[in-house]
């Protein structure tokens, strides 16, 4: 390997080829790291449910609907492994080294969710910081 560059499907140190390599995920398929697209629908699906609550019982209050939202999520990811989003697009929250999320870190994940700017802002494995902070991975599965 000279100048980081790949030979023979090798990877200098510095590289970091795909999302989850750093943490012995495949490049791909069940397992591996979950991909932006994928992220943003199950987001997608999990707001507009909020807001169909929010609209039917509480006049569309935002503070209803990111209430409704939290809680799915704090239920749902422990319970499901995922939220109902994440489920029907295929991913899966799992712990940074595999295993059950617990009960702790959904709610810290969650709130750094919902205040939006730790969630957008990614490593280099597409980790959010609330997926960081919480010691979580949201994968394909």
């Amino acid at each position: 390997m000279l100048h980081g560059r790949r030979y023979a499907g090798a990877v200098t140190p510095t590289e970091n080829a795909f999302p989850g390599q750093r943490l012995g995920m495949p490049i791909e398929g069940k397992g591996s790291v979950a991909r932006p697209g994928r992220r943003i629908a199950a987001l997608a699906i999990d707001w507009a449910c909020a807001v169909i609550v929010s609209i039917a019982f509480f006049s569309y209050d935002a503070l209803a609907t990111t209430a409704v939202f939290a809680i799915v999520q704090v239920l749902f990811l422990p319970t499901l492994g995922g939220s109902p989003g994440h489920r029907l697009v295929g991913l899966r929250l799992q712990r940074l080294h595999g295993g059950w999320v617990g009960l702790w870190r959904p709610i810290v994940r969650t709130a750094l969710l919902v205040l939006v700017i730790p969630a957008v802002i990614w490593d280099p494995d597409q980790r959010g910081l609330h997926d960081k902070a919480a010691g979580t991975v949201l994968i394909r599965g």
